[in-house]
């Protein structure tokens, strides 16, 4: 049942008749016509702000509202279908956790609603984008659980090397069973860690407490850096795998983290090995899981997350080796109130003076820039996208040279969108404009510029370089027309590529018959090629080829294009779609 808690929090601010509220933004970045006071407020609503909180929070939360000038609100929880959209529709802010979904429905019609606020890191149950085009702030709360997900993520190790719950569950049995429960101690094991973002490296932190040795693997921490912070680097997931006595993954559940560990990369781990999962269902294979235990290969899987939930029904449930809780990673009393303190401030903060942080889908871009810049915007964007799918082992640097006529435009902006596709998949937080470039340079990775005024082929041309320990490689785009993004060089070769949808990228010998092969070996799978477009440096020697597919190609294809003698390598490279955008990127 919704519960309804109206309160008035604090006075209302009066100044020439009523209280000041923040202009409502709209997705292009304008704001009302009203005329604007110093401090950012306007005239345009002179009604004092109101808030729902939509899920239940912490009494904290609420008693920060219940101090906060000029602001009245109400707690209605439960909501759904047309008694949400209705309640949105009253208020000027809305503040929720997971027990809400706020659609594109929900939103329609809405001309109050300014911000809503997440208590917590993921946005899913948030439509960011239709909250955008009607010109919604969504701000969320990426660092209230960190430390809550991470002592889970050493609790359940522990539970689980110390068989703590089945042991519990015989003496409820009126047994006594002390050597069936033998245990292993953490000390001087090796810890296997995937993603090294804020609850990664807090878990690293702990494990290294404990004594164990941590190796880490994350694409976008430089080597330099995660040497730096005491662990051992892995150039890939598949390196660490023979290494580790426990595993733990903190990453976001995205089409390369699915089924990360599934069968072949449990048959490379140590037989005893452990794993753990307190970030995302999906990134492991349940089933398979479940047959590594059955056949002795793996000792122990400790699970929070589940590929779908709620979760009572799962082929692990009741195995020997196996500890699950239903989402208990952030269930502590002091991450609810983190998040619900740091939720309710920033909604506090945006209705009295206007300031936006943590957002997930504005920009600082006004119409005019935005109208003028989103071409090389979105260019920059999917550039970045491009080469976080290629194999590139772990980024040291990145470096944007800008030629032409985009060299005199706020380059800076368009590098902050090169870093924000970059890290679009790699992070469990929402990633922006706005944040990218501190996100990057936080990971250890450099970011440099460099402009040339002077044209070449195109009018403008954003050239994006990567230097890993691998080697370096290189991508450039540009804008067609208005809003067409093309892949005008893959590395030395010269090309001309859709950058949008599915692609097929390969290196080949220039010899006859390659495409002819790849078209039949696609045409056997029902896979159609769209477009098609090639580059080589010379007659018969090394070339590279981009395909525009209309759908993935299915594991079997790939492994028949690879198999090709005259193929050296081959990558799926999976962008958005022909005027897809990101919520802050939109119009």
């Amino acid at each position: 049942m919704p519960v309804s808690r109206p309160r008035v929090a604090g006075l209302a601010r009066e100044t020439g008749g009523g209280p000041w509220a923040p202009h409502r933004s709209t997705a292009s970045g304008v704001f009302c016509g009203n005329p604007l006071r110093q401090d950012g407020l306007c005239r345009h609503n002179l009604v004092m702000p109101k808030v729902i909180v939509l899920d239940t929070i912490a009494q904290e939360g609420l008693d920060l509202l219940d101090v906060a000038p000029g602001i009245e609100y109400e707690v209605r929880t439960g909501l759904q279908g047309e008694a949400l959209r209705r309640a949105l529709a009253e208020v000027d802010g809305a503040i929720c956790r997971s027990g809400v979904n706020i659609t594109a429905g929900a939103l329609e019609g809405n001309h109050r609603l300014k911000a809503i606020v997440r208590a917590g890191v993921g946005t899913d149950n948030i439509d960011s984008r239709a909250a955008t085009r009607q010109g919604i702030v969504v701000m969320n709360t990426p660092a209230g659980n960190t430390l809550s997900t991470a002592e889970h993520t050493i609790a359940m190790m522990l539970a689980l090397s110390r068989n703590i719950a089945p042991a519990y569950q015989s003496l409820i049995d009126h047994r006594w069973d002390r050597s069936k429960y033998m245990g292993t101690q953490v000390a001087d094991k090796t810890l296997g860690v995937v993603g090294l973002g804020r609850i990664g490296l807090a878990v690293v932190a702990r494990a290294k407490a404990l004594q164990m040795k941590v190796i880490g693997y994350d694409p976008f921490l430089s080597p330099d850096r995660v040497s730096e912070l005491g662990i051992e680097p892995a150039a890939t997931v598949a390196d660490m795998l023979p290494l580790v006595d426990y595993l733990t993954v903190h990453t976001p559940l995205t089409d390369e983290t699915r089924n990360l560990i599934s069968a072949p990369q449990i048959q490379k781990m140590r037989k005893g090995a452990r794993l753990i999962n307190c970030a995302r269902g999906g990134i492991y294979d349940e089933a398979a899981l479940a047959e590594g235990l059955k056949r002795g290969h793996l000792a122990g899987v400790a699970l929070d997350v589940f590929t779908t939930e709620p979760c009572t029904d799962s082929p692990l449930f009741g195995m020997p080796g196996v500890l699950c809780t239903p989402h208990l990673g952030a269930s502590t009393e002091e991450a609810q109130t983190q998040v619900a303190l740091e939720g309710l401030g920033l909604l506090i903060d945006y209705l009295t003076t206007g300031a936006i942080k943590n957002s997930v889908n504005m920009a600082p871009l006004d119409a005019k820039t935005l109208a003028d810049m989103r071409g090389h915007l979105e260019v920059a964007y999917r550039l970045g996208m491009f080469l976080a799918q290629v194999e590139l082992g772990s980024v040291r640097r990145c470096t944007l040279t800008y030629r032409g006529e985009v060299a005199g435009k706020n380059t800076r902006l368009i590098t902050a969108a090169f870093a924000a596709g970059l890290l679009a998949k790699a992070l469990a937080e929402d990633v922006n404009i706005v944040n990218a470039e501190v996100l990057l340079r936080e990971r250890g990775i450099e970011l440099a510029e460099h402009r040339r005024a002077d044209m070449g082929a195109f009018s403008s041309v954003i050239l994006a370089q990567i230097d890993t320990e691998r080697g370096t490689y290189q991508v450039a785009g540009t804008v067609f027309g208005v809003d067409m993004p093309r892949l005008v060089q893959l590395d030395d070769f010269r090309l001309e590529a859709y950058l949008d949808g599915v692609l097929l990228a390969f290196r080949h010998r220039d010899v006859p018959g390659i495409i002819g092969a790849i078209g039949t070996i696609f045409g056997q799978h029902q896979v159609n090629i769209a477009q098609m477009a090639v580059g080589r440096a010379a007659k018969g020697g090394e070339a590279i080829a981009v395909l525009n597919l209309d759908t993935p190609p299915p594991k079997a294809a790939l492994d028949e294009v690879r198999a090709h003698p005259a193929i050296t390598n081959a990558t799926v490279i999976k962008l958005p779609g022909a005027g897809e955008r990101p919520a802050w990127l939109a119009s």
